[in-house]
């Protein structure tokens, strides 16, 4: 019956996604839902975009495990990248109307860094959807019973996405994220209030993590221990700012307004409600201690879907699968469209540069269609790894490759092409070195990969200039013609 339900829900939301589909008529329909979102979209649609799989199923595995020390990357670094978009990005993105922020890398530092930052982030998108994915499979192999087993769960999963996302791009996206962050929000807070009560009240739940020192933050105040603390929140929080997804929300809204307000609320909203999940854990070890202690050392990403399904009534499991499949689908269309966009606007067009817009709309869906293949193929092949690695592996690549040339180009005058491209490598190599050899024991290889960023970016971008200042000195000899 339950199974039953979560289908009828997948038909529903798909029947929506294609009904908002009709709405559009060209590329910037699809990529942008041509900047037509109001404030209120804007919120919802940039809360979806990180409240997916990690937040429902991996943020509490972490927490129950390390306590907010461990979640520091999400949903505390998630939650401030949307922050800090709306308060130092959003504005000036806004104000120059591009499809794509690829674009913007193209505007400013010329086609090879267009090229080169397209792909980083289109390859850092295939860890992040196939976390969404693999959680779909979770989802229907749970409610099977097994019968389903993970991969045709990861299938069925992909084709619900897939259904809406292929014909209505950004507004499908939006429409959908808006009406299943409605029944998200609603779902898990009567969730926890139930559980709550179940377990004695929630002063008592408040009192056990207490206990068990979940709520330490902070790290221990050594060398190491601090700057693998500073590494883990700059994953996210950095490295998503030259994200697509995010962008395309910054895009989408129908005023400066909306692009800067959006993304503030949005964020501050995520940080505030993914305690709810962490709230619902310590609530399950209170409820079924021996059995929560089990999952905890087998794989705690079980934990909430095994109260849910053996303590509670079947109207709030109704509830949690209906939220938990609206957060993994919403966050999973928005990761879906985003580097499909990119691939056709930035890589694939700059072959086909004459064709019509109808040609280049068309061309946005079939990526969608292949692009969803090859995740699909990736999750299947990564089983076993946790939602929440997986989601963080993602950003590390947009946060040593992307996010420096991103940020100087906007507030640096004299951020130059040559600086950007020896950011970029210095930035990737830095990162591979130290997460393949033993020096990324010592130090986080992504904040090593930034710092190397930062330093070529710096370095090549003063050379040009000093090479510049040089060159005009010599024109400006006496005689010199």
């Amino acid at each position: 019956m339950l199974l039953t339900l979560v289908i009828a829900y997948l038909l529903v939301t798909i029947a929506i996604g294609l009904l908002a589909a009709k709405r559009v008529k060209n590329t910037a329909d699809f990529a942008i839902a041509g900047r037509h979102l109001p404030l209120v979209m804007i919120v919802t649609t940039t809360f979806a975009t990180w409240f997916g799989s990690e937040t429902v199923l991996g943020i509490p595995a972490k927490f129950v495990n390390s306590g907010l020390n461990g979640v520091v990357e999400d949903p505390f670094g998630a939650g401030s990248c949307l922050i800090l978009v709306g308060l130092f990005f959003a504005a000036r993105l806004y104000r120059m109307t591009l499809l794509t922020i690829s674009d913007y890398f193209r505007e400013r530092y010329g086609r090879s860094v267009e090229v080169i930052c397209s792909i980083i982030i289109m390859v850092s998108y295939l860890g992040w959807v196939s976390a969404q994915v693999t959680a779909l499979g979770l989802v229907f192999n749970v409610l099977s019973d097994g019968v389903i087993s993970l991969p045709v769960g990861m299938v069925i999963g992909v084709v619900s996405i897939l259904a809406y996302t292929l014909f209505g791009g950004m507004w499908s996206v939006a429409i959908t994220d808006f009406i299943q962050m409605i029944i998200l929000v609603v779902g898990l807070a009567t969730l926890a209030v139930f559980a709550g009560h179940q377990a004695g009240g929630a002063d008592k739940v408040l009192a056990l993590a207490v206990s068990q020192d979940m709520f330490k933050f902070w790290p221990e105040p050594n060398f190491k221990d601090i700057i693998f603390f500073v590494a883990s929140a700059i994953t996210i929080m950095l490295g998503s700012i030259p994200q697509q997804n995010v962008f395309q929300r910054v895009m989408s809204a129908n005023s400066e307004y909306a692009a800067t307000r959006g993304p503030v609320i949005g964020g501050v909203f995520y940080i505030l409600f993914a305690f709810v999940p962490m709230f619902l854990v310590v609530s399950a070890l209170i409820i079924m201690p021996e059995e929560a202690a089990r999952l905890i050392a087998e794989d705690p990403q079980k934990i909430l879907p095994t109260l849910v399904m053996t303590q509670m009534p079947f109207i709030m499991q109704v509830l949690f699968f209906g939220a938990l499949i609206s957060a993994i689908k919403s966050c999973a269309s928005a990761t879906l469209l985003a580097p499909s966009v990119t691939f056709t606007e930035n890589i694939w067009r700059q072959f086909f540069p004459s064709q019509t817009d109808q040609q280049e709309l068309k061309a946005m869906r079939v990526t969608v269609l292949v692009f969803s293949a090859f995740v699909l193929a990736y999750a299947v092949a990564m089983q076993g790894t946790s939602i929440y690695e997986m989601v963080s592996g993602a950003y590390q690549v947009t946060l040593v490759g992307a996010f420096v040339p991103l940020a100087f180009g906007l507030y640096w005058k004299k951020a130059a092409t040559q600086g950007a491209l020896l950011a970029i490598v210095w930035g990737l190599l830095t990162w591979l070195l130290f997460i393949f050899t033993p020096a990324g024991e010592a130090f986080p290889a992504q904040l090593a990969g930034v710092l190397a960023s930062l330093a070529g970016m710096l370095i090549g971008s003063l050379c040009r200039q000093v090479m510049a200042n040089r060159h005009g000195a010599h024109h400006d000899l006496p005689g010199f013609a």
